[in-house]
């Protein structure tokens, strides 16, 4: 099968990460994952009361140092973990950065010795200090470097790549949600780059579900590849999201085969990152479709 523009996409920017300097983790992370030259898993590891799909499931250390095992054990190549709710649906509860640290202090550290890179799911640059400084190697931050305005400085200063979701405060049906998104990512460059966060260290996230309605949320899955002009990586998450319900309904934990409905046409319009509470289908999912791929 002769390759398009979106499905070369994620091989021209892993082929850019790789040439930079630096493979081994403790440089840069993120060349050294897409130096796998495959969709990246991310499984989420929520240690909250009030995440839409899992909250309060994993609150307790055992319970969330188990199942960052058990994502490993199923395939992930990130953990991202997380102590404040950012459901894109509001009705969360705000944290101070003191209550999220003391969430993460007990599991980060823990979830980081299992032996993949953990991510730190944040918007607060104290949280994502600490973080770092405790095992985790990447910073996913939800408000793409607008929101804390110390947060650009503390990933510049450690090193690490920084995943920038594009947000807003509330939907709004009448926008152009592409350009949106890209007006938005172009912003958090500018900020990533005056910081000193070099290129290879950062990859963009359109924020399926985050001040979109559903249809936006779909535009943004199937017009993806607009985005390849930032010549970055791209992460999609369009896991258990509303969306799916809005096309068939469905509870959170009946979306898993729009889940990987969504993930699958992602990565072939160009993400690199799949994040998703469904690491094991999700794995199994990527590595048939790319089995068929090859057969061709």
């Amino acid at each position: 099968m002769a390759k398009t523009a979106a499905t070369d996409a994620p091989h021209r920017a892993i082929e850019r990460a790789v040439a930079a300097p630096g493979t081994a983790p403790g440089d840069n992370v993120l060349t050294w994952l897409l130096a796998k030259r495959r969709p990246l898993v991310m499984g989420v590891l929520n240690v909250t009361p009030d995440s839409f799909s899992d909250g309060g499931l994993f609150m307790q250390p055992p319970a969330a140092i188990e199942h960052g095992r058990r994502l490993a054990a199923e395939g992930a190549d990130i953990i991202d973990v997380g102590a404040e709710s950012t459901r894109p649906y509001g009705g969360a509860h705000a944290v101070s950065a003191a209550e999220e640290r003391e969430r993460l202090e007990p599991i980060l550290p823990a979830v980081a010795t299992i032996g993949i890179p953990v991510s730190v799911d944040t918007m607060k640059a104290a949280v994502a200090a600490w973080a770092l400084e405790a095992g985790a190697s990447i910073v996913n931050d939800v408000w793409g470097l607008q929101r804390d305005p110390d947060m650009a400085r503390v990933v510049a200063e450690h090193g690490a790549p920084i995943v920038i979701m594009h947000n807003r405060e509330t939907a709004d049906p009448a926008i152009d949600i592409i350009a949106d998104v890209a007006e938005f990512f172009s912003r958090s460059l500018e900020i990533a780059w005056a910081a000193g966060i070099g290129h290879d260290r950062i990859v963009l996230d359109p924020g399926i579900g985050f001040g979109k309605t559903a249809e936006q949320s779909l535009s943004c899955l199937a017009r993806l590849d607009a985005f390849m002009a930032f010549d970055l990586p791209l992460l999609v998450g369009a896991s258990r999201k509303r969306f799916i319900n809005e096309v068939l309904p469905s509870e959170p934990m009946e979306r898993l085969g729009g889940s990987l409905a969504a993930h699958l046409i992602a990565v072939e319009n160009g993400a690199a990152i799949i994040r998703t509470h469904d690491v094991a289908p999700t794995v199994q999912a990527l590595a048939i479709a790319a089995a068929i791929r090859r057969a061709r």
